[in-house]
């Protein structure tokens, strides 16, 4: 089936290719092995589990050892067409058109599960510092990690992230330090006992934590690469490595830029769908209407459960059925071996 045909034909054309953009090409294939499915990427679009590379160390995997299937032959398996190092301009929802720089992509139904992007403090010095998000990005931290044996890591957070990435760096053997403004680990999502519980767990594995502070610059301090983290309260860490790991910010600027309404997300109605009828979000950049009945406005759910439950709901719709998307109560499992903790997400 050729591009000019795909706007009359009910075709779905999906905006990234991570654990969102595959899992709902999995579940519309389950229902319909005749739909069109396009997936649109800016990366290879090879199958990975995000969450694993906060414990890919500790499972004694390197960054290629994660890839679970390679992005054609899992576009093979599930019939997609795949196209991979494509970046998405812009969004011509009235016309029912996607801008790229591979040309113009018609489309039937659109759906954007585009992820976040690691934020990023205005701190001085802060391009020093690396962001994991993605397998490029963890493919890079590994490369300049693996050249030390027992590196010195600064985490800028200790949130989810920096906490899961903390107790993997420290049971490889590198030095740990985290800095964070709370007075315990995964403030967020867990209470003060639970919460000084998993402190006391990562500080017997040498973590060193920096609490009620946070990062005034990053600098070069040597030839060698080493960076010296200063803190607002006058401390100094020498970290060969520092790593980001300050939260996720939707990503939205695609959905703003095509008029649909955004708010902490890309703002999505009870089934998945945006302010355009035939224009969808799934994942990391959604806002989600239906998160909890406790929520005073739509938002995000960066988690892996979420999003299973959104993509076979979304794929239902987007196959003759509609479906709204229910979120019960989910646990959130903290990769945290040293003590672990489940939280609930919703």
């Amino acid at each position: 089936m050729n591009d000019a045909t795909l706007a009359n034909t009910g075709a779905v054309v999906i905006i990234g290719a991570g654990l969102a953009g595959w899992t709902l090409a999995r579940e519309i294939r389950a229902r319909d092995p005749a739909r069109s499915v396009s997936i649109i990427c800016g990366d290879a679009g090879d199958f990975y589990s995000k969450p694993m590379l906060s414990n890919a160390l500790a499972q004694g995997k390197s960054a290629a050892q994660l890839i679970q299937t390679p992005a054609s032959a899992q576009a093979t398996k599930l019939d997609v067409h795949l196209r991979s190092h494509v970046w998405v301009e812009a969004i011509d929802a009235a016309n029912h058109v996607v801008q790229t720089t591979g040309g113009e992509v018609p489309f039937g139904q659109l759906v954007l599960a585009l992820g976040a992007d690691p934020v990023r403090l205005p701190i001085p010095g802060v391009g020093h510092a690396l962001s994991v998000n993605s397998w490029d990005d963890y493919a890079a931290f590994r490369a300049k990690l693996d050249a030390f044996t027992n590196a010195r890591v600064a985490i800028i957070g200790g949130g989810l992230i920096g906490s899961e990435f903390a107790n993997d760096l420290a049971l490889a053997g590198h030095a740990v330090s985290v800095i964070d403004p709370g007075q315990w680990p995964v403030s967020q999502l867990i209470d003060a006992q639970q919460g000084l519980g998993l402190a006391t767990a990562l500080g017997q594995l040498g973590v060193a934590f920096h609490w009620g502070d946070v990062v005034a610059s990053i600098e070069q301090a040597s030839d060698a690469g080493a960076h010296r983290v200063r803190l607002a309260s006058g401390q100094e860490i020498e970290a060969d490595l520092v790593l980001s790991a300050v939260g996720l910010r939707p990503r939205t600027a695609l959905a703003e830029l095509a008029g649909l309404h955004v708010q902490r997300g890309v703002v999505v109605n009870g089934f998945g769908q945006t302010s355009h009828p035939d224009v969808w979000a799934l994942g990391d950049c959604a806002a989600y209407a239906s998160a909890s009945a406790k929520a005073a406005e739509p938002r995000p759910l960066p988690f892996v459960l979420p999003i299973m439950g959104a993509a076979k709901a979304i794929a239902a719709s987007l196959t003759g059925t509609p479906t709204a998307i229910s979120f019960g109560p989910m646990k959130v499992r903290v990769k945290t071996p040293a003590f672990p903790v489940s939280v609930d997400a919703v």
